[in-house]
Order: C-alpha cells, then sequence, then structure tokens
C-alpha cells in the first residue's frame, strides 16, 4: 500500500514529504522508501506561522490570518507532495492515500486541544485523492496528550529482538522513544523532553535580524560559555518535572520565550553565543535526564544505541554533546538504523495514514496517556479510495 507522508514540525522550516511502499497487512516491516523530498518555507511563511502561533498579532487579524493560513499551507502540502511524485516518476492515482499532520499552531492538552492548519479538505481536492488528516483530536478526545505520536513508527521500524534501543528526534522540541528488547509494544516508553531547536533557533534569528535562521553545526553555541545560573534556572521548568505521559510546542518553547531570553541577555550584557551555548546545555541536560529515568525504570542501565534525527542531528556540537552526555550508549544517526532522519517524519505519518485507511490502530496508548489503542485520523475525500 503507497501512502504518502507530510509533515511540518513545530520549527516551522518546510515541508517533508515520503512516499513508502506498505505492507497491506498491519505488519510495517518490510517497507520500501521510494522517495523523500525537503521543501523549505520561504523565510517569511515560517515567520507568519510562528507569530500565529505566539499570538503575536492584533486582536481583530489573528482568526483572519488563521484562516488565511490554513489555505496556504493546504496548497504549499499539496505542492511538496507532488513534486515528491514528480521526482519519483510517479501518478497520484497509484496513491493509496496522502496522510498530512498539518502545521501545529497550539497544544493545549491541558484544554483538551490541539489545533493543526493546513487544510485537508483544499489537500485532497489539489491531489484528488483520500487524504488522512486530524491525528490528534481522537486521542485528546480520549482523555490524552495528542502527543507524541511518532513512537507507533519507532516501534515498529526500529525496535529489534534482543537490543533496548532510544529514538531521539530533534525538531523544533525534543521527543524521547524508548523500545525494549524483544519488541513488546506495552513495553514502550515515550514523552516530549523539551526544547530542542525551537529556542536556539528564535534566539539566532531575532539576534542576526533573520539573516540566520539557525546555528549552523553548533558554531557559535560550541565557542560560548555556558552561564550556570541561567542553566541551573532552565533546568528548573516545570514541565521538565512533570512526570509522563507529557507533550509541549511553540506555546511554552516558541518565539516568545526565546525573546524572552534574548532581551534578558542584552540587558545583563551576555552574549548571544553565550546564550546559545547555555540553550544547548540545558537541552542537552534535560536529554540526559530523560533517558536516565526511562533506563532506571526498565533495567537499571543505558541501552546499546540511540538513533537520532530531525535537524538538531546535523549539529555536529550537539551530537558530540549528546554522546559525552550519555556513557555507555552508541548516539547514531537514523540512517545507522536503516530510515533517513530526515524522512522518519513523515514516514510516521505515513504509516499511521496506512493504518488509517485499513482500520487498525495507529497509537501506543501509554505514551499519549490513554486506556487503549484507537484508530487515529479522518480521511477526507474517501469517495477517490
Amino acid at each position: 500500500m503507497r501512502v504518502v507522508g507530510l509533515m511540518s514540525g513545530t520549527s516551522a522550516d518546510g515541508i517533508d514529504a515520503a512516499l513508502v511502499d506498505w505492507p497491506d497487512t498491519p505488519e510495517a516491516r518490510p517497507f520500501e522508501l521510494i522517495a523523500s523530498l525537503e521543501c523549505p518555507h520561504p523565510e517569511l511563511l515560517q515567520e507568519q506561522i510562528h507569530r500565529l502561533a505566539a499570538g503575536e498579532l492584533p486582536s481583530d487579524r489573528i482568526l483572519a490570518e488563521q484562516v488565511r493560513l490554513d489555505r496556504v499551507l493546504a496548497d504549499a502540502f499539496a505542492d511538496a507532495a507532488l513534486a515528491l511524485l514528480e521526482e519519483a516518476g510517479e501518478d497520484a492515482r497509484a496513491v493509496d492515500g496522502f496522510a498530512s499532520h498539518g502545521q501545529t499552531i497550539a497544544h493545549h492538552p491541558e484544554h483538551g486541544g490541539s489545533l493543526q492548519i493546513g487544510c485537508p479538505a483544499r489537500l485532497a481536492e489539489r491531489l484528488g485523492r483520500p487524504v488522512i488528516a486530524d491525528f490528534r483530536r481522537r486521542d485528546l478526545a480520549m482523555g490524552g496528550e495528542g502527543a507524541p505520536l511518532a513512537p507507533f513508527f519507532h516501534h515498529a521500524v526500529f525496535a529489534d529482538d534482543v537490543e533496548e534501543r532510544g529514538v531521539l528526534n530533534l525538531g523544533g522540541i525534543a521527543n524521547l522513544t524508548w523500545l525494549p528488547a524483544g519488541g513488546a509494544a506495552e513495553g514502550v516508553m515515550a514523552f516530549d523532553v523539551g526544547p530542542a531547536n525551537s529556542l536556539l533557533d528564535g534566539v539566532i534569528t531575532l539576534a542576526t535580524g533573520g539573516i540566520e535562521r539557525f546555528d549552523r553545526n553548533g558554531a557559535r553555541a560550541r565557542i560560548g560559555k555556558i552561564v550556570e545560573p541561567w542553566l541551573a534556572e532552565l533546568l528548573d521548568d516545570p514541565y521538565l518535572e512533570r512526570p509522563p505521559p507529557k507533550s509541549t510546542g511553540r506555546e511554552h518553547y516558541g518565539i516568545a520565550e526565546a525573546r524572552t531570553w534574548l532581551d534578558r541577555a542584552q540587558r545583563e550584557g551576555v552574549g548571544v553565543d553565550d546564550l546559545l551555548a547555555t540553550l544547548t546545555a540545558a537541552s542537552v541536560r534535560a536529554i540526559e535526564a530523560a533517558w536516565s529515568g526511562m533506563s532506571a525504570t526498565v533495567s537499571g542501565t543505558s541501552p546499546a544505541r540511540i538513533y537520532v534525527g530531525g535537524g538538531g542531528a546535523r549539529n555536529g556540537f550537539v551530537m558530540e554533546s549528546l554522546d559525552r552526555a550519555i556513557p555507555g550508549g552508541i548516539v547514531a544517526p537514523m540512517e545507522a538504523g536503516g530510515v533517513p532522519g530526515d524522512a522518519a517524519e513523515a514516514m510516521a505519518f505515513s504509516l499511521m495514514g496506512r493504518n488509517t485507511l485499513l482500520g487498525i490502530p495507529n497509537q501506543l496508548p501509554q505514551c499519549t496517556g490513554v486506556d487503549e489503542s484507537r484508530v487515529l485520523g479522518v480521511i477526507h475525500g474517501a469517495e477517490w479510495r
């Protein structure tokens, strides 16, 4: 069954698209990644998404902007999907469905809701094929966090019969999955750890007036000096102390928080490089603590390896810092586990979309905090099936 997965994460830097051929049965293996593609958002669109998510608009413009971006992003997702098919030499009629996560602009599980835009009905009309979307709502309706959802994919493709493994995604938010040896789904643990790239990207974008949008390879953080009192303050974050299941997003670690830290640094004479070094250290320390907690709960020892994906996996300084912070484990890119890190999240929603089309559950209930696994996702344009 061929399904295209479409994903734009909390960094809102672009759309990842992946065309995957899955078995027509509940098993995920063997699978074939036929093609994948990254479609960067224009800088202006990324800025507009961040401003809407941060509520940094006049109150009388917020709803109109949300409606406008809902359509703009639907067309962006459609363009990405069509570009992927053109690159793969495939016709949309040969695809069973398109699974779109949409663009999250608000995630408030404490209120039982999460909002993604990128109108799936518009997307279905553009593509002329079924579109599976709205993956988070049913989980939230069941009393769950609505996130993280990718652990379902992590378990399906990375779990091993003999080796304990972890999967770490370093997007705007860091989320971590523990996979027990033997592959039992009920033993999987996962949650959003805290910020990964969101604050780093926000600080450097604001500090350079948009000339730089991220700290390439961690070069600036590498030469910076950690501000220890600030590091302690960052680690004294109530979210980090919350027990899982838990999830978070830009409403807590977005452009507004990045601006708060940059303004403070400017007032107190702290350089941007030092602020980036401190934020990087806080992210790594939070991941280290989450990893230690998971491993102690299961076996008292660290698993053999962690597969790392997302934009942060391309940050050499972050990867080196993680390697030092997690002794006894092998920190490796997802490619070492047979999955391209840049395509992993799109592949995750491709698999979830396949299960929706087949009517097979596609969630790990313990990871989001619900009682049972159900079928997540709504099919738009079902008449084209």
